[in-house]
């Protein structure tokens, strides 16, 4: 194949999916890794990609891009939904009575698997504190879920409350876990678009004893503008599918569990 040709494939992939990896296309092309890389950086220059950790996205995707809550509910609802069954029986098994759950859309699917799963009457109570009002009313509805709603201004894009008033009640806790969704997961680690939401989950992850953080695959590489936590500050991450390789070698290095659903 030419590499004019070759390009032209990877481009429509790109245009087609959002993203692609080095890995992936190097397997299903049969070229080298390096070669891919060299294809990115050419598309990167024409204005058709842009290179993010472990491959490329369509250059209309940017750090400050961040869609509507309900916009993200439907994308990739399945693995979100065994994120959330892992997370939930991983929970019960730790024996953890206090969480404090992030917004998100893989939280939420968390949830409602807890609505769902969670032992009602001769299982042990769970206290959940949340600074998302949407979260916060699914959970009430469980009869052994005690649930804490976290004050602040309600961010329209995101549902969830941020500022100072939210800052200061999550300061305030020290939960057993504390479980997070995030835009963007890659070698630097989390990022999101917002800075009062990285401000946010900068203190939920200081609050926790244990800190896991809820990926889909379309979340690993990707990086936004704001970083509230670093690997090193990461127990474990929950995804549907397995790093790349540079991922990979990035978590292991900071001693940072995965677990595939």
């Amino acid at each position: 194949m030419l590499a004019t040709q070759r390009r032209d494939e990877i481009a429509g992939r790109i245009q087609s999916h959002g993203r692609v990896l080095v890995a992936e296309i190097a397997a299903e092309l049969g070229i080298t890794a390096e070669t891919v890389r060299r294809d990115l950086d050419a598309l990167e220059r024409a204005g058709i990609a842009r290179r993010v950790h472990g491959g490329a996205v369509a250059a209309g995707r940017s750090s400050l891009v961040e869609t509507a809550v309900a916009e993200r509910a439907d994308a990739n609802a399945e693995g979100k939904r065994r994120i959330a069954r892992l997370a939930c029986e991983r929970l019960l098994a730790s024996g953890a009575t206090s969480v404090l759950l992030d917004a998100g859309t893989t939280t939420a699917a968390l949830a409602a698997e807890l609505v769902a799963t969670w032992p009602r009457f001769d299982g042990p109570r769970l206290v959940v504190a949340t600074h998302a009002p949407a979260i916060a009313q699914l959970l009430a509805a469980h009869p052994s879920i005690e649930v804490h709603a976290l004050g602040g201004r309600i961010r329209a894009v995101t549902g969830a409350a941020v500022g100072a008033q939210t800052v200061l009640a999550i300061a305030a806790l020290r939960p057993d876990i504390v479980v997070l969704g995030t835009n963007g997961l890659d070698g630097g680690g989390a990022t999101t678009p917002d800075p009062d939401e990285a401000a946010v989950k900068a203190a939920i992850v200081a609050a926790g004893r244990r800190v896991a953080v809820l990926a889909d695959a379309a979340k690993l590489g990707e990086a936004s503008l704001c970083r509230f936590a670093t690997l090193e500050q990461i127990d474990v991450v929950l995804t549907d599918s397995a790093p790349d390789a540079e991922m990979a070698a990035a978590l292991e290095q900071a001693a940072c569990e995965v677990v595939v659903a």
